[in-house]
C-alpha cells in the first residue's frame, strides 16, 4: 500500500506517549526535523529500485523519510525495546514496506535480509558507528556493489573529516583509507548540535559511499586491514620502521622508506595491500 506520512502524529508527540527518552548508552541522538530527514534522504538518490536498511531508527524520523522515497523495501534495526514499541504506528502505516528488527546490527548480516539492490541510509549510533562501518566495507571488499550500491551514513563530524581526508592531512589514516579504497566518498551535509534531541556536545555530518567496481584482483581486506593498522599504529615513525615487516612490499611498490604513512596515498596502499596477498611470504621479513 501507499505510505502517506502526513497521516502520522507529531513525532514529539510519538516520543511523549510512549516515553522515549534519549538513552546515553544507546548513543541515541534523535532527529526530529522533516526538512532535514528529507535532505538526507536526498542525497542517498534514487531509492525506488533499492532494498534500503536503517540502522537505529529510534521514534522513526528518518524510517519516515526514507518510506517517503518509495524503495522496494526499508529494513530498520534497532537494539532499543522501547523504540521498537514506539515504531509500531509507523509499521502499521507502512505495512509490508517496513520490516522492524530488533537485535544488534554488529551481529546481523544485512546481506541475508533482501536481495540486491541494496543501500543503508542511517543516523548512526554513535557508539558502534565505526566498527559497522568496517564490516560493511568488508562485504565490499568481496562483493562489490552486490554488497552495498551506496551507503548514506551520519557520523560525528571528526570521524567523517577522516574519512574524506586526503594523504597529507592531519586527519587522514587507516579509516580513509579503507574507505577511500572500497568508494567514492564525499562528505554531503554538516549537522548542528542543535537539530538533535537531546543536542550531543559534537557536530555531526553525513557522508555518501558509492560502491566502486569490483576489479578481477584486488588485495585481501584482512590484509590491508593489518597493513593499515601497523603503519598508522605508529603514524609519527617512517614506513622503514612502522612497515619492516613489510619492507618487500615498500621496496616492490617504490615506496619511500622514509616517509610516514600519513603522506602514503590510497593508490600506494592498495598496490602494497595487492602485492602481500600476492605474496603472502612477503609479509614474513624480519
Amino acid at each position: 500500500m501507499a505510505f502517506d506520512r502526513d497521516t502520522l502524529p507529531p513525532l514529539r508527540d510519538v516520543i511523549t506517549q510512549n516515553n522515549l527518552r534519549a538513552e546515553k548508552k544507546f548513543g541515541q541522538n534523535f532527529l526530529l526535523d522533516g526538512n532535514i530527514t528529507d535532505k538526507i534522504v536526498r542525497h542517498a538518490g534514487y531509492l525506488s529500485d533499492k532494498n534500503c536498511f536503517e540502522i537505529g531508527p529510534g521514534p522513526g524520523g528518518l524510517t519516515r523519510s526514507i518510506l517517503h522515497a518509495n524503495p522496494v523495501s526499508l529494513t530498520a534495526i534497532e537494539f532499543d525495546p522501547r523504540a521498537i514499541t514506539t515504531l509500531q504506528g509507523l509499521k502499521q502505516a507502512a505495512g509490508e514496506d517496513l520490516s522492524l528488527i530488533e537485535g544488534d546490527a554488529l551481529k546481523i548480516n544485512l546481506m541475508d535480509l533482501s536481495a540486491a539492490p541494496r543501500a543503508i541510509i542511517a543516523n548512526l549510533p554513535y557508539n558502534i558507528a565505526t566498527p559497522l562501518l568496517i564490516g560493511w566495507l568488508s562485504q565490499i571488499a568481496d562483493h562489490g556493489a552486490q554488497a552495498f550500491e551506496t551507503m548514506t551514513l551520519m557520523f560525528q563530524k571528526e570521524v567523517t573529516d577522516r574519512i574524506v581526508a586526503s594523504a597529507g592531512d592531519k586527519t587522514y589514516g587507516r579509516l580513509s583509507v579503507l574507505c577511500q579504497w572500497l568508494c567514492n566518498v564525499q562528505q554531503v551535509y554538516v549537522l548542528p548540535a542543535e537539530a538533535f534531541t537531546p543536542p550531543p556536545k559534537v557536530k555531526s555530518a553525513i557522508v555518501h559511499f558509492k560502491t566502486k567496481a569490483k576489479q578481477p584482483s584486488a588485495p585481501d581486506f584482512k590484509v590491508m586491514e593489518s597493513l593499515t593498522e601497523a603503519a598508522f599504529g605508529q603514524r609519527r615513525k617512517m614506513v622503514r620502521s612502522s612497515l619492516k615487516k613489510y619492507s618487500a612490499a615498500l621496496e616492490a611498490c617504490g615506496i619511500d622508506p622514509t616517509m610516514r604513512a600519513e603522506n602514503i596515498t590510497v593508490e600506494d596502499y592498495i598496490k602494497m595491500a595487492q602485492f602481500i596477498t600476492d605474496n603472502p611470504k612477503a609479509a614474513e621479513t624480519p
